[in-house]
């Protein structure tokens, strides 16, 4: 395993095997998460297709050639996109990956030429909650309808 400063985050074809790979474990490990508390991770559509340039995009985690993380953009409005699917490798937490990840996501919005930024997370991620709190997301209704989250957050990204 790799220093942290070694891993790379690079642009990537959601619907590439390295990105499904992810994004299916992430899927997993959220529904194996909530398992007893219904609902589903695909109360919230996001389709690869959703995110893609103009209207998203996906970056992948690499350390060297192996991917270890993940996170979409999704389009809700002129000035607002939603991010999706982060996710890092369990054995890759706790070095400031998700950090880094949620960062670079930020700054892609940007340049796609969003201004506000939502996401949400569950009750038993206390961790995503605290890295978003720690980003200066605001917590916020609902706004999408996930039948497993807990917490809706928003920033601006001026």
């Amino acid at each position: 395993m790799s220093d942290v400063t070694s891993v790379d985050i690079r642009p990537a074809d959601p619907a590439a095997r390295a990105s499904l790979v992810l994004v299916r474990a992430m899927e997993a490990e959220v529904e194996a998460t909530y398992l007893d508390d219904g609902g589903s991770i695909h109360s919230v559509s996001a389709p690869p297709e959703a995110m893609t340039p103009p209207d998203g995009d996906f970056l992948v985690v690499y350390d060297g050639e192996r991917p270890v993380g993940c996170g979409g953009l999704k389009r809700l409005d002129d000035r607002t996109c939603e991010i999706k699917r982060m996710y890092v490798l369990p054995e890759y937490r706790g070095r400031g990956l998700a950090g880094r990840l949620l960062g670079a996501l930020e700054a892609r919005a940007r340049e796609l030429g969003f201004t506000r930024s939502r996401l949400d997370t569950g009750v038993r991620q206390p961790s995503a909650k605290h890295l978003y709190e720690s980003a200066g997301y605001v917590e916020i209704p609902d706004y999408n309808g996930n039948t497993q989250a807990s917490f809706w957050f928003e920033r601006e990204l001026g």
